[in-house]
């Protein structure tokens, strides 16, 4: 179980990573139903001003100790290109996973893994500008610069920047379940889990505009029951289907159709996990229908059925008798 967080800072640490760690296990979401970690910040000198690269400077106020006993250990992107790492830095990453603890890396912190020798013979991630720098600097790793993050064991690999989100939900989820998940991610206003990799943000840089789809992925969120089409919501977001289409895919790099998708599974994870309604209600509350199409996206997205899914992470007081005769029938 996923209690406590330490997050690893060195000199020149990356605000915005460092602040994603922060913003997803440093919080208090008891009052929400959400999850609550035991979270330190830590660095090989506490109490010593350090700068950021966010032109401003910060005081760690843990040494590495905090890590000996943490159930994750965050390393956050630093200096780029990346300075060597202090020597006990790299030990304590090397003890936290020699005793299975979780290490999850954002950006450039995969580069301190790799020191370590934690990334021999593992797939792995980084942002897309230095993945080719990543391979060749430790090319005993398969580093595959398309994806958001990749999990390989117990060592989680975010690529560039917001990535880091994806990947510290999907450890979230992993560990704690789609409820949680998001918990988090509602009060972080973001998706609980993005489609696409990020081969969509390489050399193409979208254009500014003076609006987001966030409002109306909100709303989707919140109607995942109702039709969901791509006529339906370009008429919501007054836009032509061809144009809302293609900002869809530039904003969430996904379909309309595989972001809904996903996200119903997501809302069927969900009653899954925490209810005892038989199967044919979690489609229809998740928006499949059928519950044949429930067990389709299932197998598609998670590699399971969703009986297997809730006798693993279900807290309800048991299956209904007619969920095991469904899943019988697929």
């Amino acid at each position: 179980m996923l209690r406590s967080v330490a997050v690893v800072a060195l000199p020149h640490v990356a605000a915005f990573e460092l602040a994603t760690a922060c913003e997803v296990f440093g919080i208090d979401r008891s009052e929400t139903g959400g999850p609550t970690f035991d979270f330190r910040v830590c660095g090989p000198s506490p109490g010593v001003v350090m700068p950021t690269k966010g032109g401003f400077s910060i005081v760690v106020d843990h040494g590495l100790d905090a890590t000996r006993d943490a159930d994750l250990v965050i390393m956050p992107a630093y200096s780029m290109p990346p300075a060597r790492v202090p020597h006990d830095v790299l030990d304590a990453l090397r003890d936290a996973h020699a005793r299975g603890a979780w290490i999850l890396s954002i950006c450039s912190g995969a580069f301190a893994l790799g020191e370590a020798g934690l990334l021999d013979g593992r797939r792995c991630t980084t942002h897309w500008m230095h993945a080719a720098a990543l391979a060749a600097r430790f090319p005993a790793a398969t580093v595959d610069p398309d994806v958001l993050y990749v999990e390989d064991g117990r060592i989680i690999t975010g690529a560039g920047t917001a990535a880091g989100i994806d990947a510290c939900l999907h450890l979230v989820r992993r560990e704690l379940g789609a409820a949680a998940a998001t918990n988090v991610a509602r009060r972080m206003v973001v998706p609980p889990q993005r489609d696409g990799g990020q081969a969509q943000y390489v050399d193409t840089p979208l254009p500014p505009v003076a609006d987001t789809l966030a409002p109306l992925l909100g709303w989707m969120l919140e109607h995942l029951d109702e039709d969901l089409g791509v006529p339906a919501l370009a008429a919501r977001a007054l836009m032509s289907e061809r144009t809302f289409a293609r900002r869809f895919r530039a904003e969430t790099g996904a379909t309309p159709a595989a972001w809904v998708a996903r996200q119903r599974v997501g809302r069927a994870q969900e009653l899954l996990e925490r209810t005892d309604v038989p199967v044919d209600e979690v489609a229809r509350r998740s928006g499949f229908g059928t519950a044949a199409l429930l067990r389709h996206h299932f197998a598609r997205t998670l590699g399971t059925t969703p009986l297997a899914y809730r006798r693993r992470f279900g807290c309800a007081s048991g299956a209904p008798p007619d969920l095991e005769q469904d899943e019988q029938a697929s």
